[in-house]
C-alpha cells in the first residue's frame, strides 16, 4: 500500500507541475480540481473475491489496476485531452490502457477518459511499478457521476427502465452544456484575440500583476515615429 501511496505522491506532483507552467505559459489552467484517493485493504479483499483473483501478491499486483486512483477535474471537453497528452508524454509514464468514455459514453451516460498508467517508484533498496488509474473529465462530467453514484448507491437490483432513460437523459443534458458553454470560450477567446489585435497591446508584468500597453503609446514617451 505504501508503494501505491508513492506512486499517487509522484503522479499528483506531475499534475500539479503541468498546471503551473500551463498557467504562466497561457496565461490559463485547464484543471479545476484533482481528487486523489487508495482503494481500502477491505475494498481491494472485495474485488479479489468478487473476480475470482489468486490469492498471492503477484496476482493482485497484475489484475488490480485501480487501486492508486486520481481524478482530475478540467473546465472544457478540449482541456481533457489536452491534459491526456501531457501526462502520456511524460517518459516515465507508460500507458497501458486508455478507455475514452466521452467519444462511446457507457450505456447509462457515464462520460469520462480513463487511463491506466504505471509509474516508477524508487524505494531505498529497489525500483517498483506501479498502476495509476486517472479519470479525467468535466465540471459536468463529474457533477453527473457523483450524483449518480449517490442516486444508486447500495441498490443491488436491477434499476427499472424508465429511470434508466431518464438518467441517460440527464447526461445529453450535461454534455449538452459541456459543449454550450465550449462553444462561448471559444468565441469570448475570439473576442479577446481581435480586441488584442485592435489596439497592438504590448503585454508586460509588475508585481505579478498583468498590464497590457498599447504600443503607440509606449512608443510616444520613447520618442519614436
Amino acid at each position: 500500500m505504501m508503494s501505491y501511496k508513492f506512486g499517487l505522491d509522484e503522479m499528483d506532483t506531475k499534475i500539479q507541475i503541468l498546471k503551473e507552467e500551463f498557467q504562466h505559459i497561457h496565461d490559463y489552467n485547464p484543471i479545476e480540481h484533482t481528487k486523489t484517493r487508495l482503494k481500502s485493504p477491505e475494498s481491494i479483499f472485495k474485488k479479489i473475491t468478487r473476480k475470482n483473483i489468486d490469492f498471492n501478491l503477484e496476482s493482485i499486483e497484475h489484475a488490480i489496476r485501480d487501486i492508486a486512483g486520481i481524478r482530475i477535474v478540467c473546465s472544457f471537453i478540449s482541456d481533457i485531452y489536452i491534459i491526456s497528452d501531457l501526462l502520456q508524454n511524460q517518459k516515465d509514464v507508460t500507458v497501458v490502457e486508455c478507455k475514452d468514455y466521452i467519444k462511446n459514453p457507457k450505456p447509462n451516460g457515464y462520460q469520462s477518459l480513463h487511463l491506466i498508467v504505471k509509474i516508477p517508484v524508487y524505494l531505498s533498496d529497489q525500483m517498483k511499478e506501479v498502476y495509476v488509474e486517472i479519470q479525467i473529465r468535466t465540471v459536468a462530467m463529474d457533477f453527473w457521476a457523483s450524483l449518480e453514484h449517490k442516486i444508486f448507491y447500495k441498490y443491488s437490483k436491477n434499476v427499472p427502465e424508465d429511470l434508466t432513460k431518464e438518467l441517460k437523459f440527464t447526461a445529453t443534458v450535461a454534455s449538452e452544456l459541456d459543449y454550450r458553454m465550449e462553444k462561448l470560450h471559444k468565441e469570448i477567446n475570439k473576442l479577446k484575440e481581435s480586441e488584442a489585435n485592435e489596439f497592438d497591446l504590448l503585454h508586460s508584468e509588475l508585481n505579478n500583476e498583468k498590464y497590457y500597453i498599447p504600443i503607440a503609446l509606449l512608443e510616444s514617451f520613447l520618442g519614436k515615429e
